[in-house]
């Protein structure tokens, strides 16, 4: 394939299958959690991080990662302890780290928002082999966290209280989600972009959901969607020239459209045959669960 034949495209489709792997993975927790703009949020701060990296002539990639940790922890602490100031001080973590990233990168030697625009919106051609590195590294921790402790985050995304109760650290476990989400934010920032990486996040995982309320298999659909849709998007940026971020999140948005459309007349139909068996008395078809989405 020509698309393979170039040193720049290998590495920009291996870090989008890092991307369509690991964004949803984590995604599917912040859902759970009613937190689905986290990554947004972070993906502001994280901004700040490319700017120190551009001013310290360091790897933008890194010091963004240490940047986007430092930010999604401090959003945790707000959110336990924000109280009734605490939407005024994300408020203002956000745009000061927009503020920041800008200012940053303005003051490095050569610095301009020109280098910034690949950080926000993506950028195949500036895919370099460090990144690949870096991004490697990263997906590799946040696939080990998210599977590998899929049980105690689940539990704590879904009831708080009764983890606690079962002896879970739960604010541990509330960190490690917030620190996995930032790490994510970087890993899929060279690819997707800063601003549109928490779509990439939510979407996938929203349109899995039409299909299935299980957990693993929520899971499964969305991490295969996620990467369907990064390698499609870009292939086609190579191939139409057009932004590889702005093409992955329209791809993602149309199959959450499609499969949206194909699964409601059989919900209409699984409604239906619900009302049925009620009126008719029938135990064996009335028999719900009562959360279907807590199955893990």
């Amino acid at each position: 394939m020509e698309i393979l034949e170039y040193a720049f495209m290998q590495r920009a489709l291996l870090a989008a299958v890092l991307v369509g792997i690991t964004a949803p993975a984590v995604g599917i927790y912040l859902v759970q959690r009613r937190q689905a703009l986290m990554g947004d949020g972070i993906g502001h701060v994280a901004m700040t991080g490319v700017g120190l990296g551009f001013l310290l002539s360091t790897s933008p990639v890194w010091m963004a990662t240490a940047v986007a940790i430092v930010g999604a922890v401090v959003m945790e602490l707000i959110r336990w302890y924000g109280k009734t100031r605490g939407d005024i001080a994300l408020a203002l973590l956000f745009y000061g780290g927009m503020a920041g990233g800008v200012m940053f990168i303005n003051l490095a030697p050569g610095g301009s928002n020109a280098n910034l625009q690949s950080y926000l919106f993506g950028s195949l051609s500036t895919v370099s082999e460090e990144d690949v590195t870096a991004i490697c590294l990263l997906a590799a921790f946040v696939v080990l966290v998210t599977i590998g402790l899929r049980r105690q985050l689940f539990a704590v995304s879904q009831d708080e209280e009764f983890a606690r109760v079962t002896g879970l650290p739960v604010r541990a476990l509330n960190l490690l989600t917030a620190v996995t989400a930032a790490v994510t934010v970087t890993v899929a920032m060279r690819v997707v972009g800063l601003l549109l990486v928490s779509a990439l996040m939510v979407v996938p995982v929203a349109a899995a959901q039409q299909l299935t309320r299980s957990f693993a298999a929520t899971f499964a659909i969305s991490v295969a969607i996620g990467v369907s849709v990064t390698i499609g998007g870009t292939a086609t940026s190579y191939y139409q020239d057009v932004p590889p971020g702005a093409t992955i999140v329209l791809l993602t948005i149309g199959v959450f459209i499609a499969l949206t459309v194909l699964a409601t007349p059989l919900a209409r139909r699984r409604a239906r045959a619900v009302a049925a068996a009620e009126a008719t008395g029938d135990p064996a078809e009335c028999s719900v669960p009562a959360q279907p989405a807590a199955k893990l």
